[in-house]
């Protein structure tokens, strides 16, 4: 494997000659030894941040840097206690977002590791599929329609091959295939028509290639390393938080100014009038709410994975609370995927099976059944291809036809491969000296071409058409199957060859729905999301599932892809918006339903599978491809992969989704709030002729106790029991919405008022400790608003208090570590704190309970529509 290798201009022996291998494979100890010596066949990326880099890049921010300053400030003028406090903790502080974005890339990374694409190789002589990254030089790849191609081939197999290489050369035309040497010396990629690249996509036809080229040293690894690594993408919500807190900064830094300039005039010390404004600062400042939206959608992805959901772009599970039509595939997703034959129909006679048949027209559609198809027995025994083509074969297997023997007898010469253009698909066999040609597809585009039933019988096409309507009304899948006898083949081999057939019979099929689909579709309606059903199927049969699922009424119209050419734009919009079954469509008017539905100003997810889906799945809001039966170049397009390929799971995602941005508002509510207690305290106590209330160690020491453990358990918080019960949320609205702001601003201020009240009366009693007692209320009225604010709408005794024990120890906990720091020797030197008397801690107690009883009283407002009624902006509950 060297770069200079010309490997276009070798033929199919001398290229394997050059890498030791046949073509049957690699045995696996070989293979297994050349992977020792090439390495992965991946594409290096760009080296990530080691865990002292993350920890190094916490001090980066402004505040935070300030706030060093001050620290050595306080040093400089004889306050070292306050300096080696300040330092410590803005040390745990790095800490904490060190460890959280440490976890967070292990997440996503473990997620990557989940997307690495599999691929079907020859090894010993036998079909198996192994991880792409182990692939090696000298291995043969099996290659099929919608593959991605995982190495740099050359190819020593092509029937009908065609790829898309406009990743590499910008070409949009597929590039048709062949395995003849190039003689040339030096060809441009798109002339190398005999090879294959990796990151290149498979479009048309089926092959074999011989792997030339791994790693870093394909065609596209070369390119790989020569760029440099993009940035990371924020989502949107980061975007808006991070805009909203540029404004809150300078709102704060307003307030800390002025606080600095009243504690100077009433003649408080400069040095401590500067430590507290710059710690109020840092403290209110919610510098770390993009990190920690970012660590909750990364922990939420990698629940989502456990649940048989790949998230594959972060922002996706976010936007999934957004999402107000679901766009899905019939086949595999809403339905098994595990296609039986259940009727024939030849002649006038219909049966259950093939055995219950007789005569010479059974016997050929039975060979029929068995060859033409591109079924193959994988390593556990089990038929592996396309489900209709599996469910013929094992009609096929099931009369006793075995296939081997008649692929013997029969052996295929030529094949004119199914598209969804023609709707049909022929294999052309070796029958002695002539020639036999079986064609099988849907009855409209096979009967139109058949002129008699298989011996010469007259066919009524008009009422063979009609019979296959009546089955497709029934919930059915219907084939036509013929044949012909030819002299030879045909060159050019092309659709005229499908002319003049002989009528075999109709086979119909049905793919019942998955258990459980059922459910979800009515779930889906109650949350407010509309259940669409897209298929390339027969209308008749695309109602019958529909019906069957309750995703349409009787009474509802089924468009086809024609109806959808007919419309103009503006009338397919408002049709979009009504329709709930599209049968016949191409790919081309998946895109045309995602535009109608987003014009209309809906938010749509849409499932595929193949390569014609991959560009609607990029223009919907949410695409998400199929895990199990999903092309490469699917699951490369979608946002989300569903490792099951089950319509439920959807349903389980959005729910998983509307969690995690339900608990993302909760800590943000809950952060604000908290902080603005703090802000509102230092900033009112002057003007109410109070002295500083708090010294800089204390707001270091509430902001690293309140916003750490309870904050990040509110990631552990159960959904809410009413989340699939509301509408979706518009994917504008902002995060404070629906009473958030309107909360943030009165319990700011309610806490505020209680540590102020705790000050007066501790300050007027002449207490030495009253400063001890509003640095105890401001931290237990937080931890108190942490457990009230675990539900927008619904009592924490409804809920229950043991709902998320995770913030329940976190809140014990905290509370251990403030009792620690009041009556702890060592600590009380440290943060300059004094032991409460058992009253005192118990009005500390008390007055902070009241936030718990006063948020508990807003709730119950809220529920009975007297307060946020306003607030409805996305059909949700007030809170």
């Amino acid at each position: 494997m060297t770069d200079n290798a010309r490997w276009h201009r070798l033929d199919i022996g001398a290229a394997l000659d050059r890498l030791e291998s046949r073509p049957e494979g690699l045995a696996a100890s070989a293979a297994a030894e050349r992977l020792r010596r090439y390495g992965a066949n991946a594409i290096v990326e760009q080296a990530r941040r080691p865990p002292w880099r993350m920890l190094l890049d916490q001090f980066r921010d402004f505040m935070i840097l300030v706030l060093i300053a001050a620290a050595v400030i306080a040093g400089l003028v004889g306050e070292p206690q306050d300096s080696i406090a300040i330092v410590v903790i803005v040390l745990l502080n790095a800490i904490l977002g060190a460890v959280q974005e440490f976890r967070a890339e292990r997440a996503v990374a473990a997620l990557r590791r989940m997307a690495v694409p599999a691929t079907a190789v020859l090894r010993d002589g036998a079909a198996r599929t192994i991880a792409a990254d182990d692939l090696v030089p000298g291995d043969v790849v099996l290659l099929e329609a919608g593959n991605a191609v995982p190495a740099d081939l050359r190819l020593i197999e092509a029937a009908e091959l065609a790829a898309d290489e406009s990743t590499l050369t910008g070409e949009s035309r597929p590039v048709d295939k062949s395995t003849a040497p190039l003689p040339a010396e030096r060809l441009p990629l798109g002339d190398r028509t005999n090879l294959a690249f990796k990151g290149t996509l498979i479009t048309r036809g089926r092959g074999l290639g011989l792997v030339v080229a791994t790693g870093m040293q394909t065609e596209i690894g070369r390119i790989a390393g020569m760029l440099q690594g993009a940035e990371l993408v924020r989502t949107p919500l980061q975007r808006r938080l991070g805009r909203f807190g540029r404004r809150l900064a300078i709102a704060i830094l307003g307030i800390c100014a002025l606080i600095l300039v009243a504690g100077l005039l009433r003649g408080e010390p400069p040095v401590l009038m500067f430590l507290t404004a710059v710690s109020l600062a840092v403290a209110a400042i919610p510098e770390a709410l993009p990190a920690v939206i970012t660590v909750s959608l990364a922990f939420g992805a990698a629940k989502m994975s456990r649940q048989h959901v790949l998230i594959r772009r972060l922002p996706a599970v976010e936007t999934l609370g957004s999402v107000t039509y679901i766009c899905a595939d019939k086949t595999g997703t809403l339905t098994e995927n595990r296609m039986r034959l259940e009727r024939l129909m030849i002649g006038d006679d219909v049966y259950d099976g093939l055995g219950q048949a007789g005569g010479e027209m059974a016997r050929v559609l039975g060979q029929a059944l068995a060859l033409s198809n591109e079924v193959r027995t994988g390593s556990d025994g089990e038929p592996v291809g396309e489900p209709t083509e599996v469910a013929l074969y094992q009609a096929a297997t099931a009369a006793g036809i075995d296939k081997a023997e008649h692929e013997a007898a029969l052996p295929r010469i030529a094949e004119l491969p199914f598209d969804s253009t023609r709707k049909r698909m022929s294999t052309l066999h070796r029958d002695g000296a002539a020639v036999r040609l079986f064609c099988k597809g849907a009855p409209e585009s096979v009967l139109p071409r058949c002129r008699d039933w298989l011996g010469g019988g007259a066919l009524d096409i008009d009422g063979m058409l009609g019979r296959a309507e009546r089955l497709a009304d029934e919930g059915y899948r219907v084939l036509a199957l013929a044949c012909r006898r030819l002299d030879a083949v045909p060159t050019p081999l092309d659709d005229g060859v499908e002319d003049r057939l002989s009528l075999l019979g109709l086979v119909a099929l049905v793919d019942p729905p998955r258990d459980g689909v059922e459910a979800a579709v009515a779930e889906c309606m109650t949350a407010g999301i509309t259940p669409v059903m897209i298929t390339g199927d027969h209308p008749g049969t695309a109602k019958a599932i529909a019906l069957r699922l309750g995703i349409c009424g009787a009474g509802d119209r089924v468009l086809t892809g024609r109806d959808l050419e007919q419309m103009s734009a503006d009338r397919f919009a408002q049709e979009a918006e009504r329709a709930r079954v599209y049968a016949r469509v191409s790919p081309k008017q998946k895109i045309d339903i995602v535009q109608a539905l987003q014009r209309r100003g809906q938010f749509a997810a849409m499932t595929g599978d193949g390569v014609n889906d991959a560009p609607a799945l990029k223009m919907a809001d949410i695409g998400v491809a199929m895990g199990k039966k999903g092309t490469d170049v699917a699951r490369e397009a979608a946002d989300m992969v569903l490792l099951d390929d089950n319509f439920t799971t959807i349903v389980s995602a959005v729910r998983e989704g509307r969690r995690i941005y339900d608990n993302i508002r909760k800590f943000v509510n809950y952060t604000m709030s908290s902080n603005a207690g703090e802000i509102w305290t230092l900033f009112l106590a002057p003007f109410l002729g109070l002295p500083i209330p708090l010294l800089p160690i204390h707001i270091l020491w509430i902001n690293l106790v309140t916003d750490g453990l309870p904050g990040l358990a509110f990631a552990a918080e159960p959904a809410d029991r009413g989340v699939m019960h509301r509408p979706p949320r518009p994917p504008d609205e902002s995060i404070f919405a629906n009473g958030i702001w309107q909360h943030i601003i009165w319990v700011g201020l309610f806490i505020g008022g209680l540590a102020i009240a705790s000050q007066a009366w501790a300050y007027g009693r002449g207490a030495a400790h009253w400063q001890t007692e509003v640095f105890t209320v401001l931290t237990l009225s937080q931890l108190f608003h942490a457990l009230s604010v675990r539900s927008e709408r619904e009592s924490l005794f409804s809920i229950g208090i043991l709902g998320n024990r995770a913030m329940l120890a976190a809140v014990l906990f905290t509370v251990g570590l403030q009792l620690l720091v009041i009556y702890l020797p060592a600590a009380n030197a440290i943060f300059r704190t004094q032991p409460l008397p058992p009253l005192d801690l118990a009005v500390c107690f008390a007055l902070a309970s009241l936030t718990l009883a006063a948020v508990e009283f807003e709730k119950w407002l809220a529920r009975r529509g007297l307060i946020y009624r306003s607030q409805g902006g996305d059909g949700r509950p007030p809170r």
